[in-house]
């Protein structure tokens, strides 16, 4: 019987052992997503034979992420399995790589029926390409970037505990201009954001405020997923400066270390204009994520 227990700030040093030197580049396995949305999926998490094991909750039901780690892989699957038949549920991991799903068809064939939501496919890009803007293709961003840099005085700095208070207060504009209160989903988004400010060090994140004219035009932060991915996990800009979104994406992935070859800038959730932007930026990978459930379970059609 796994004894699962709340993810805390306090986890870092463990939890990121695991997921530091996993080979998926996947946004979930970031620590600082996994505590800041806590209070939205009850997230909880294990060790066990080797394994770092994820639960969490979506709609009553429990869900699991496939185990991160090195050893036996069928009894770490066979101990979640045998969490879910004691909630009395069906059985589902969210959150497959391609990857994670080849290994689990070879270990268990036939048993697990796979679906993906291209809603929640991460947009992952060469850390070099945001960083120069290089080729024909980014010519537009350049345009952007360099019409900013012609209009504006501007700073950029390094977000620290004394500039948190400055951000939620640029997030509230944006909110209040997006009717954020009105909507379940950047409702849930405010809090996370919120709560991974609050407890910045904690997480171990790393971010960046822009400033134009002095104001500020402009937030982003995120942290690594794993030895060659950092990633991207909030971006905020006041919409009213032209070209503050790809100022800051520019400014923050030219201090991205160089030792991450890719950066994750997350899901397009099903909205238009974020999937327009997000492949404008050319992404080297479209990372579709899957839902993998034991064939005897019902279908039943969640959203994270």
């Amino acid at each position: 019987m796994i004894t699962f227990k709340d993810i805390e700030p306090d986890d870092k040093p463990l939890v990121t052992s695991f997921t530091l030197q996993s080979p998926h580049r996947n946004c979930d396995l970031s620590f600082s997503n996994l505590c800041s949305w806590r209070f939205r999926y009850g997230t909880r998490f294990a060790v066990s034979h080797g394994f770092l094991l994820m639960k969490f909750w979506v709609e009553d039901e429990p869900m699991y992420m496939m185990p991160i780690g090195n050893g036996d892989l069928r009894t770490a699957l066979d101990e979640l399995m045998d969490d879910a038949r004691r909630e009395g549920k069906p059985f589902c991991m969210a959150g497959l790589c391609a990857d994670m799903c080849n290994k689990l068809e070879s270990l268990m064939p036939g048993q697990f029926r796979f679906t993906a939501d291209r809603d929640y496919a991460d947009y992952i890009y060469l850390r070099s390409s945001l960083a120069t803007l290089a080729g024909k293709k980014l010519q537009p961003k350049r345009n952007h970037v360099n019409k900013f840099k012609r209009t504006h005085q501007y700073t950029y700095t390094p977000i620290t505990r004394d500039r948190i208070a400055e951000c939620l207060e640029l997030e509230a504009i944006w909110c209040k201009a997006n009717d954020c209160d009105q909507q379940e989903g950047t409702g849930n988004e405010r809090r996370a954001l919120a709560y991974a400010l609050h407890h910045f060090d904690e997480l171990g994140l790393t971010g960046g405020i822009l400033h134009a004219d002095g104001r500020i035009a402009a937030f982003t932060f995120g942290m690594p997923i794993n030895q060659d991915t950092f990633g991207v996990h909030v971006e905020k800009a006041d919409t009213s400066i032209e070209g503050a979104y790809a100022m800051i994406n520019y400014e923050f992935a030219n201090r991205i270390p160089e030792q991450y070859t890719y950066v994750n800038r997350e899901e397009d959730l099903g909205i238009e204009g974020l999937r327009k932007a997000k492949l404008s930026y050319q992404p080297a990978i479209v990372l579709d994520k899957y839902m993998a459930c034991l064939r005897e379970a019902p279908v039943k059609p969640v959203k994270w």
